[in-house]
């Protein structure tokens, strides 16, 4: 008997790719370095980096309240460029679909190792290495368009009460990028792996021959019946019975 299971070890594998490269997408979304900004006025940022992420933006202070200062930045605010408000929206979107993929990728990976539906094996891991292309898409998006901004050096026009310069002297990237990067690239192997997943030869054979024995069955039983019919019809046509005929002959 064929084990759908046995073909489906690197599925597995796959599905410990794409919770890792999940969890780094989330935490990419949370960090808040995306962005790590020098400044030259150290008067209020007193260790002149400052840390710009996605939702927030962060320096260490000691002349203000409170050690780290941060202040959030949302998609309605007019200053925050394009490519942060759409690494709000993506990176959203990307948490919803990886989860969407795990579960879809766990419920195939559940049915191929119980053998419990072999009929849903087949689409539920394509869904599911569809999803998780889809997510890994999404991150890279929002991370390669940030990235390029920090490499040109672009300045955000911040607000007074962010307490930071619209430009730094220097900028570089941030761990929320390589985060991103890392994540979507355990997401699209995981998407491959689960779009290559085939089921064995020796189990579609088996589905063949099934089909074939219901389908003698089928005809033997449609057989059988036509033959009751047609000794019927005969009996109600007054036939001869062969028997009676034989009598007469002795």
């Amino acid at each position: 008997m064929a084990f759908p299971a046995h073909r489906a070890h690197w599925q597995f594998f796959g599905l410990v790719l794409a919770v890792v490269g999940l969890v780094l997408t989330a935490g990419t979304s949370g960090v808040n370095d995306w962005r790590v900004w020098h400044v030259d006025d150290v008067s209020v940022i007193t260790s002149g980096v400052a840390w710009v992420g996605i939702w927030r933006a962060c320096f260490y202070s000691h002349v203000l309240e409170t050690l780290e200062f941060c202040q959030s930045m949302s998609i309605t605010d007019s200053f925050v460029p394009a490519e942060i408000a759409a690494a709000q929206v993506l990176c959203m979107t990307a948490i919803v679909l990886g989860i969407a993929a795990n579960l879809i990728a766990g419920y195939a990976v559940r049915h191929v190792y119980f053998t419990i539906n072999e009929n849903h094996i087949r689409w539920a891991f394509s869904l599911a290495g569809a999803l998780y292309l889809l997510t890994a898409t999404c991150s890279l998006v929002s991370v390669f368009w940030n990235m390029t901004s920090v490499l040109k050096n672009r300045t955000i026009d911040f607000p007074p009460e962010f307490q930071l310069p619209p430009a730094p002297y220097r900028q570089e990237l941030g761990i929320g990028i390589v985060m991103g990067i890392g994540s979507s690239v355990l997401l699209i192997l995981s998407g491959l792996l689960f779009l290559s997943y085939r089921p064995s030869a020796k189990l579609q054979k088996s589905k063949n021959n099934a089909w074939e024995t219901q389908g003698r069955y089928s005809r033997m039983k449609n057989r059988r019946a036509g033959d009751i019919l047609s000794a019927i019809t005969e009996i109600r046509e007054g036939n001869d019975n062969p028997a009676f005929i034989a009598e007469e002959q002795l």
